[in-house]
């Protein structure tokens, strides 16, 4: 295929709103779509007209042969779903997920090239199976609302057809800022990996690009694998979930295609706390990580790892965690290893050496670092999700001689 066409005609539909694209990067990207992951000429090019109309703040224009708002049909392209609306999509099924309830025969995400809905077909409609990666027209089905995001029904009053059209849908990822609760696409590196807070939970972390970062989460389902930490990841129909004004994406079963190269992310510290440690909780100290690569999960005492069971030849690490009061709220503090050196004046090696050589082991570990931290006053940088301030520094308060006799001063009506 000769790229240059193409290329060609994507910089003139620019032009026009007086815009210059980078032509190596255009058909670099064209050149990719069509030669590795098989989508077609035309589809492939409508992507990338996508992806830059979005980069110049363009208004996109609508797919053409699109069907209306409104009429007797009720037929809409998806993205003008409305909840409390009775309507039939013509749509591709993106993913499907496993049934929550017996009550429930499908759910999945169902996109056209306007955008995506999350769709659940009730067990009692008797409606067919669809197939992921299948087109549809979908009759008669209600949108509501859940989670303060559309969701379409499918009743027994729907009819669902599927269609002979095979077009693949590669939508323009958002930068991470600009995501809202629904259905989402970014281009997002892997930051951070967490532990997984419950026994379904395959991974969690943080994703990001130069505009913000968002949590992430993949739930242990059949094929799923982690993502890798530093890695660059294209992840189309996303799950947006909000809860208490922060987001999540939910990608287990997003389409994810690993990318090569780097991006810029938004660097932490974007939070500066102060305050006295007035807990550190157990989990503390030295602690054993699996060493099966992309795990790195905390193990047992026993050495046990969630995912991959007795691992004799865990890696040592360490970190604190905790509760930092600012005299008006309690925050929840993480403290990689690193920051736990600096605060404490123990390293890892000194730490390895208390808990293979002292009675206590790696108590002995806890103990020596809680009596070092417990009570002191920090000033503690980082970036606060989900309540907990992943923290990057953290330095003790000095006191202040000066400062003090001014308060004491001012409490004694002394000017």
């Amino acid at each position: 295929m000769d790229y240059s066409e193409a290329t060609e005609r994507i910089s003139r539909k620019f032009k026009k709103s007086g815009n210059e694209i980078d032509r190596q990067k255009v058909e670099g990207k064209l050149r990719r779509l069509i030669e590795e992951f098989g989508v077609q000429p035309s589809e492939a090019e409508r992507s990338v007209s996508n992806e830059l109309a979005k980069e110049f703040n363009i208004q996109p224009a609508g797919p053409q042969g699109s069907p209306g708002a409104g009429g007797a049909t009720g037929e809409k392209v998806i993205a003008e779903a409305r909840p409390g609306d009775w309507v039939t999509l013509v749509g591709k099924v993106v993913s499907l997920a496993t049934p929550a309830s017996p009550a429930i025969a499908q759910s999945g995400i169902l996109a056209d090239e306007s955008g995506a809905i999350r769709f659940v077909v009730w067990t009692k409609s008797n409606a067919p199976k669809m197939m992921d990666g299948a087109w549809y027209r979908i009759e008669s089905a209600v949108v509501d609302e859940y989670k303060n995001v559309p969701n379409l029904k499918v009743h027994s009053g729907t009819t669902i057809t599927e269609i002979d059209k095979t077009d693949p849908l590669i939508p323009a990822p958002s930068p991470v800022k600009d995501l809202r609760p629904g259905i989402g696409s970014v281009r997002a590196k892997v930051i951070q990996e967490w532990d997984a807070t419950h026994d379904r939970m395959l991974q969690s972390g943080l994703l990001g690009d130069e505009t913000g970062t968002v949590k992430f989460v993949i739930w242990k389902e059949q094929g799923k694998e982690k993502l890798v930490v530093g890695s660059v990841y294209s992840i189309f129909y996303a799950q947006v979930d909000e809860f208490n004004e922060r987001l999540s994406l939910n990608i287990t079963g997003a389409t994810i295609m690993q990318e090569e190269g780097d991006i810029a992310t938004a660097t932490g510290g974007d939070a500066e706390i102060r305050g006295a440690i007035v807990h550190v909780a157990p989990g503390s100290g030295i602690i054993k990580r699996c060493p099966v690569e992309g795990c790195n999960r905390a193990l047992s005492r026993q050495n046990y790892c969630p995912i991959h069971e007795i691992q004799p030849k865990f890696v040592y690490d360490l970190r604190i965690k905790g509760w930092l009061d600012d005299g008006e709220k309690t925050h929840n503090l993480l403290l990689k290893r690193d920051v736990v050196e600096a605060l404490t004046g123990i390293n890892l090696d000194q730490a390895k050496e208390i808990a293979e050589n002292n009675p206590l082991g790696m108590d002995e570990v806890f103990l020596q670092m809680r009596e070092k931290v417990l009570g002191r006053y920090v000033t503690c940088k980082g970036r606060e999700i989900e309540n907990r301030l992943l923290v990057n520094t953290c330095e003790r308060m000095h006191f202040e001689s000066g400062e003090h006799a001014k308060l004491l001063n001012r409490a004694g009506g002394v000017p």
